[in-house]
């Protein structure tokens, strides 16, 4: 489905978040399916919400939409409530949940004009210039039921975004795309991101497209959050990476490591010449001057990390990813 937009006010300056969650929750019945859940999105960001089967990631979108009702707490797009505020808040949002609708036997560009139609605000400069930004000038004049999956998404895309929404939900953009289209799609949200200056939160289960993609990542499970840090171009989120040091003598290397402050060694593979530890940046040339001075000749030094699927698995538990 795709929510499309009348006219809005102009952004508001300052730094307050594009979309912010305060203490959400639906209550089914008797049980809690959202429970308490927070997080901000601000301007220019790309957040993923990630979340094994059943952990909520739907319903908390729904809510933000105003498609399903918040039992409790409130949503806030660009300051506006969508519990009391909800024609102001959803003006603001851009969004295909599911799969995009079109006429088929329409052209893409007849299907924008139609879309632009329901708000005044909508120019035909503003038509030339989501299709060119997402990059549709090839296929305009294509009937729609002759598009490719990926196609459609991206066509999807600019429909939510020709009324200059503050925030684009994404749910499952890539699902269904070959590598190539999953790619394709993830260098056009960036560059939206960037040159549309709107935050973005996308739902996914491809976690590595997630980890290349977005700037930040918000894990829920049970309805609950479990985890909220950067990764990408936001930062490893680790500020004292592990780091495998290949050399000639990993005992020898090891006493060293240990005698330093602040350096933690690890368990490595002595027989094949390979030591772990973990040391912060300012660490290193203390590090590297004491093994040169014990003699302990360096190969090599590859810092480790895990992956956001080994790290999805470690905070929830090993469930899936849905």
């Amino acid at each position: 489905m795709t929510l499309t937009q009348s006219t809005k006010p102009r952004q508001a300056g300052g730094e307050e978040p594009v979309l912010r969650l305060q203490n959400v929750s639906k209550i089914i019945g008797r049980k809690k399916i959202v429970d308490q859940l927070s997080f901000d999105v601000r301007r220019g960001e790309i957040v993923g919400l990630l979340g094994p089967n059943g952990a909520g990631k739907t319903t908390t979108i729904r809510m933000m939409t105003g498609l399903i009702k918040i039992s409790e707490g409130d949503v806030k797009i660009a300051g506006r409530s969508i519990q009391s505020q909800f024609k102001d808040a959803i003006v603001q949002v851009g969004a295909i949940i599911e799969n995009p609708e079109f006429y088929p036997y329409m052209s893409g560009y007849d299907n924008l004009k139609q879309a632009a139609r329901m708000t005044d605000s909508v120019t035909s400069e503003r038509i030339a210039e989501v299709i060119s930004l997402l990059g549709l000038q090839e296929a305009l004049h294509k009937k729609v039921k002759a598009y490719s999956l990926g196609m459609r998404q991206r066509l999807g895309i600019a429909q939510a975004l020709l009324d200059r929404p503050k925030l684009l939900i994404l749910d499952e953009p890539t699902n269904g795309l070959d590598p190539a289209g999953i790619r394709e799609m993830r260098d056009y949200l960036k560059k939206i991101a960037v040159s549309e200056g709107i935050a973005i939160l996308v739902s996914s289960h491809l976690l590595s497209e997630i980890e290349q993609m977005c700037t930040r990542v918000v894990v829920i499970q049970n309805g609950r959050l479990v985890t909220e840090r950067a990764i990408g171009a936001g930062g490893s989120g680790q500020e004292r990476p592990e780091l495998r040091l290949r050399v000639d003598n990993p005992a020898r290397a090891r006493q060293v490591l240990e005698s330093l402050k602040g350096v933690q060694a690890l368990d490595g593979r002595e027989g094949e010449h390979e030591i772990i530890c973990q040391a912060a940046d300012e660490e290193m040339p203390a590090l590297i001057d004491a093994l040169r001075q014990a003699e302990v000749a360096i190969y090599r030094i590859t810092e480790t990390r895990k992956s956001l699927e080994d790290e999805f698995l470690q905070w929830t538990g090993g469930n899936q990813i849905a």
